[in-house]
């Protein structure tokens, strides 16, 4: 049986992690920049994080949501005390796309209302709800272009009222950070016009963090930053380093009821032994600060390349843009110079740097060193 060729794959194997590295099958170390997609949140096999996993898997891998599993609980905790943020309800799943199918039911249920608003060059995931909300329409098949979605520009703040007037719309949705679309990073004035507006025609606002939550910009969540209160907040990406899981979190004045929403492997035992530990280490290890320290030193870096023109996003969530496609800039880091980046698919000019947090400024210099050589 063939596997469904959806991906393209670069010729590199990776049997082993550890720290900010990656090692392929022939031995090979590869300095990871990207994380598989800001996955990687501690560094690859941090002994404390396999250790709580191999601990609960020879204890109980998994049960349903039928019974009571105490690490939910647990989890929860741990996430309001390290985040500092309070007065909400978790809902664990297993992926961003999840989360945020799930943060749209809550808000249609919550509101009553069935239209979703969304942004420009905006990623909210490829299952059916969340697609239609996301701004690539090569990746929206003709089942998933029913819903009832409108885009808009960011920072138009006159067209957002005018829809929200219309009354039908349950949520607003938006990253405080662009991942796929490219780092863009509205105004503090422009969410707090959202929240505002969200709050005077009864929407409801929803803050994907899947990408730039979890310590990656130098707070916990990035929209902390712009003093706002989302309704909804989902999750995922560094919130398992590497371990499938997602979750919700939903202010308290939205009620609960009863199989409102379901799941069958979320918030498993396994998930929460790896969510429990990955907010341990975060803790532990101050990453949140030391990912706000460490862009700070990319752009002094930054700033002795002329190539480089922008330095977008914050903390270990980067963007170095280019005056050209950077396809074969990545490509020589990468077989050159054993260093792994992303790119941006609604920027083709950007190089997108989405490390594990507790990397340090030697693996920059390790990396500015070899931009420089492969950019002469």
């Amino acid at each position: 049986m063939q596997l469904f060729d959806v991906y393209p794959l670069y010729d590199i194997t990776p049997v082993k992690g550890k720290g900010a590295y990656v090692f392929d099958k022939e031995g090979n170390k590869y300095l990871d920049l990207y994380g598989g997609h800001a996955v990687i949140s501690i560094g690859h096999s941090h002994p404390a994080y396999v250790n709580s996993v191999t601990n609960q898997v020879a204890q109980l891998g998994f049960y349903s949501n039928s019974i009571k599993n105490p690490l939910q609980q647990e989890l929860a905790n741990k996430l309001e005390k390290v985040s500092g943020i309070k007065d909400y309800n978790l809902f664990l799943c297993n992926s961003g796309a999840e989360a945020n199918e799930n943060a749209l039911k809550v808000a249609s249920f919550y509101t009553g209302k069935d239209r979703v608003i969304y942004f420009d060059n905006a990623f909210h995931g490829r299952t059916s709800g969340v697609v239609a909300v996301t701004d690539n329409d090569n990746i929206k098949a003709p089942f998933n272009q029913n819903h009832k979605a409108t885009k808009l520009a960011l920072e138009d703040t006159e067209t957002l009222e005018e829809e929200l007037k219309k009354g039908d719309v349950a949520a607003v949705i938006f990253e405080v950070i662009q991942g796929v679309g490219g780092l863009d990073e509205a105004s503090s004035a422009f969410y707090k016009k959202i929240a505002e507006l969200s709050k005077q025609y009864q929407s409801a606002i929803i803050a994907d963090e899947v990408q730039s939550g979890y310590g990656r910009t130098g707070d916990f969540f990035a929209y902390q930053k712009h003093g706002i209160r989302p309704d909804i907040i989902s999750i995922a990406k560094g919130m398992g380093n590497g371990f499938p899981i997602g979750g919700v979190l939903i202010d308290k004045a939205i009620e609960a009821k009863t199989g409102m929403l379901g799941t069958t492997f979320g918030g498993n035992h396994l998930a929460c032994a790896a969510g429990i530990s990955v907010l341990e280490i975060i803790e532990k290890d101050n990453l949140v600060e030391n990912a706000g320290k460490l862009f700070k030193y990319v752009e002094e870096k930054a700033s002795e390349i002329s190539q480089i023109k922008k330095v977008k996003g914050r903390g270990l969530m980067i963007g170095l843009e280019f005056d050209f496609p950077i396809a074969q800039l990545r490509k020589d880091l990468l077989y050159k110079h054993q260093i792994f980046t992303g790119a941006a698919a609604a920027n083709k000019n950007l190089l997108r740097i989405l490390p594990p947090l507790n990397l340090q400024k030697q693996h920059f210099d390790t990396f500015f060193k070899a931009l420089k050589i492969a950019l002469d």
